[in-house]
């Protein structure tokens, strides 16, 4: 179980991962977080589960998590920037994510851009960005993140196409820690560019 006390303790940021919002089971936290950021939930707020049934992909595909195993979540983000001061967020979100997976793990990972992480030419990671408008001004930011981590079982049909760190490396590792860094990182990010 993914511990979340111990994530809000050892966080760094201000904002980003201070409110967390775990899940036992759902159908996807993008849609979830999507209900919330429209009750104006706190900035920076995090939706994650152990057991997403029907995570939702780029281009309307599913994605798929293994229960228990990997970090699924959405990020909300009411940012303070025009719409055009979000162009290329999701490569920038990819390379904290990159950037979080080697600190936490000593692994490196690549960015099959925009939105894919990748290890030896298999995805372990998707990113989905989700910006919701009214007009030119910017309501909410949805930033919706999974990473393969320990998941060792895969559908048939993502067999040589989609991995883990575990498949790849064949120990576990924290997913706390990945959670962590990343937050830590994207915060420093979105304070150097004012989003939030």
């Amino acid at each position: 179980m993914i511990n979340i006390q111990n994530i809000k303790r050892k966080l760094n940021s201000k904002i980003i991962g201070k409110n967390i919002v775990f899940f036992d089971e759902i159908n996807s936290t993008q849609t979830k977080a999507k209900e919330l950021a429209e009750k104006n939930i706190e900035n920076g707020t995090i939706v994650i589960t152990e057991n997403q049934k029907n995570g939702l992909g780029t281009h309307g595909r599913n994605w798929y998590s293994e229960e228990g195993k990997n970090i699924t979540f959405t990020m909300i983000i009411y940012p303070k920037c025009s719409i055009s001061e979000l162009n290329g967020i999701t490569k920038k979100i990819a390379t904290c994510m990159t950037s979080a997976i080697y600190s936490a793990c000593n692994v490196i990972t690549d960015i099959k851009e925009p939105n894919d992480i990748m290890i030896n030419n298999k995805k372990i990671g998707g990113i989905l960005t989700q910006i919701i408008t009214k007009g030119e001004k910017i309501r909410y930011l949805l930033i919706g993140i999974g990473i393969d981590v320990n998941g060792t079982n895969f559908p048939e049909e993502l067999i040589g196409i989609a991995t883990s760190l575990k498949k790849e490396f064949k120990k576990e590792y924290q997913r706390e820690d990945i959670l962590l860094e990343f937050c830590n990182l994207f915060e420093k990010y979105c304070r150097e560019k004012k989003i939030i």
